[in-house]
């Protein structure tokens, strides 16, 4: 299949005007990430130290935007990986990698990778992410169903226990791989020639194949980076003279609001909507937001998908000039355009 047609910014925007909505600030994206945490510390922390009797509620509340803050630093890893978070590579990879993925157990060059397949072939059978909108339209069943499997944990715990054991199979090839390597330097004085993978196919099962033992090697090193950050937030909680209750208000927002928050965020990017190689302004959706929705389900702009997808040179604090611009040019008649979250959910489950 061939890709998807791509628009082409200079039949839109004066020269000015795109260099202008392109040009990425050497603070903005930082200052994103900044507020993320500085959101993250003190929501779990007031709410930790709400007092009787309305600390339950405090904590409810706490897990609801916790959540929502998890997902936007996910979306700011997402920025990352399009270049969009600092002008300086090593920089904007850093911060992608260590300030914002791996929060959430994500790793930022695999992501890249697979992401920028996603916009090559949008809804197209080599899109990664189709089967992320391909089961929609569905029943509002079936919808309850995996927004109730969001909620009690246990998307989390079926992703976490994959990843997890992906790790521990690369955390083996990794041991082993140190262990060939220090045979093969001793081997190369006698002439004896060394795999330069490192890794036998006598491992295990799944490690058989170097590519497969390579990916269970990322695997284990994202794992690593995600247990780093909570070791992080966990100390931080002890230290605060809270306790555990600020951390574990945390990863019980990462085990569901996260998921959940996640998983409308993505019917929303692409369900139901009339994507096809011929118009690039048909591959998303953008879907207005209002203040508790972007506290939640659309964190830092990620409503205006249709416009990142048209122009994903644009940092995500200037999707919505962007979307401004298009209506004064007369292009949301061409473009899917939602009023809010609310009313996706509605269309995804029409009969």
């Amino acid at each position: 299949m061939a890709a998807v047609k791509a628009a082409r910014p200079t039949d839109i925007f004066p020269q000015q005007t795109w260099a202008a909505l392109t040009q990425v600030s050497p603070w903005r994206g930082l200052w994103l990430i900044a507020h993320g945490w500085i959101v993250v510390l003190l929501v779990a922390g007031l709410a930790a130290a709400c007092p009787m009797p309305f600390a339950p509620l405090a904590w409810l509340l706490a897990i609801i935007l916790l959540g929502g803050r998890q997902l936007g630093l996910a979306i700011l890893m997402h920025e990352a990986a399009h270049g969009l978070t600092h002008p300086n590579r090593a920089l904007n990879n850093f911060a992608g990698q260590w300030l914002a993925g791996a929060a959430a157990g994500s790793d930022l060059h695999s992501y890249r990778a697979y992401h920028l397949s996603h916009h090559k072939y949008t809804q197209q059978p080599e899109d990664p992410d189709l089967g992320l909108s391909k089961p929609f339209p569905t029943n509002a069943a079936s919808l309850r169903r995996k927004f109730m499997r969001d909620l009690t944990g246990q998307t989390f715990f079926k992703q976490r226990s994959a990843q997890f054991g992906m790790a521990l199979i690369g955390l083996k090839a990794m041991i082993q791989g140190e262990a060939e390597q220090k045979s093969g330097r001793r081997n190369a004085a006698a002439g004896t020639p060394f795999n330069k993978t490192g890794i036998t196919a006598g491992i295990s099962a799944p490690m058989a194949d170097a590519s497969d033992a390579a990916a269970a090697i990322d695997v284990a090193r994202t794992t690593g980076r995600f247990l780093v950050v909570q070791a992080v937030l966990l100390t931080l909680s002890l230290l605060s003279g809270l306790g555990v209750l600020p951390y574990a208000l945390w990863l019980i927002a990462l085990a569901t609001t996260f998921q959940l928050f996640l998983r409308i965020r993505n019917i929303a990017e692409h369900a139901c909507t009339s994507t096809g190689s011929a118009d690039p302004f048909t591959h998303a959706r953008a879907t207005y937001a209002n203040w508790a929705e972007r506290a939640t389900v659309a964190p830092y702009w990620v409503n205006y998908h249709a416009e990142h997808h048209l122009f994903m040179g644009v940092p995500c604090y200037r999707l919505k000039a962007a979307h401004d611009y298009l209506g004064g040019q007369g292009h949301h008649d061409r473009m899917t355009i939602a009023p809010d979250y609310a009313s996706v959910l509605r269309i995804v489950t029409a009969s």
